[in-house]
């Protein structure tokens, strides 16, 4: 992990006009762009199927795996281009992906879960050892259910254990798909102030994927609005709190107060940024 400090204008990772296809046919990533600050924590907001899961496995060299290709663009982090290496590579380069859906080795401990995060590191086992009690620091619940088995622990504790073996691999940019997905609020608060601590005190920077706008640019610095494969909006996380379109579509909040998109009839023609 990086030394904890402010938040600084060095740009990590950069996209740059990407498009990406499926099965040789399927455009789902049209023009995509946006920078990642150092020590910082930029949200990629969205509905289902806008491109965010997409946007990160074309960073972290997952595309492939589900016949995705780059067709236009870059991809580059500190400035080296990493759109051709593949993911174990990246991880190496201090890059890694916490999946959607909170994936464990169900039949390996929670412990044996966190170790595979150290898989690759060569600082030898007191570093690991360190790390490991880092981790237990900011999950004390993953401390107590060490020895259980990870398949027959809660969703909120795969989801920690997901995140902590992420950790364990030392990363300087973690991308983080959906973390609040199909998890109680309390918990989903619980994740994300350990993602903000993780940000304050290790110096982690998060690309974070998320539909639960209004979690997410309660903690993100900076946020990106995606809808169908493009980039929509983009701004300071407090203005984007604060603009109208996304008070109302996104938040369900209008000037008379909150609504449902039922509630809102000209929910098509008021998308003044897609005009």
């Amino acid at each position: 992990m990086l030394d904890a400090g402010p938040t600084t204008q060095e740009t990590l990772l950069e996209v740059n006009n990407i498009e990406v296809i499926y099965n040789h046919v399927i455009l789902v990533l049209k023009g995509v762009s946006l920078k990642v600050p150092k020590g910082g924590i930029t949200a990629l907001l969205g509905g289902n199927g806008a491109g965010k899961s997409t946007t990160l496995k074309a960073i972290s060299g997952l595309l492939a795996s589900e016949r995705g290709h780059i067709t236009k663009g870059t991809i580059t982090y500190r400035g080296g281009s990493i759109a051709a290496m593949n993911p174990a590579d990246l991880v190496q380069r201090g890059v890694i992906q916490v999946m959607e859906g909170r994936h464990c080795f169900e039949h390996l401990t929670v412990e044996e879960n966190l170790m595979t995060g150290s898989y690759t590191r060569r600082d030898g086992r007191a570093a690991v050892e360190a790390d490991l009690e880092m981790v237990y620091t900011y999950f004390p619940r993953l401390k107590e259910r060490r020895k259980s088995q990870a398949g027959y622990t809660s969703g909120g504790e795969q989801q920690m254990v997901a995140i902590g073996r992420a950790i364990m691999s030392r990363p300087e940019t973690i991308l983080l798909d959906e973390p609040s997905m199909g998890l109680a609020p309390q918990l989903v608060e619980e994740i994300f102030n350990i993602v903000k601590t993780l940000n304050e005190k290790e110096g982690a920077t998060f690309l974070l994927a998320e539909q639960n706008t209004n979690v997410a640019l309660r903690f993100a610095h900076y946020g990106y609005i995606l809808e169908s494969g493009r980039v929509v909006m983009d701004g300071p996380a407090k203005d984007l709190r604060e603009n109208p379109d996304v008070k109302e579509f996104y938040l369900g909040m209008s000037d008379e107060g909150r609504k449902s998109f039922r509630d809102v009839r000209s929910y098509r023609r008021r998308k003044r940024w897609l005009s």
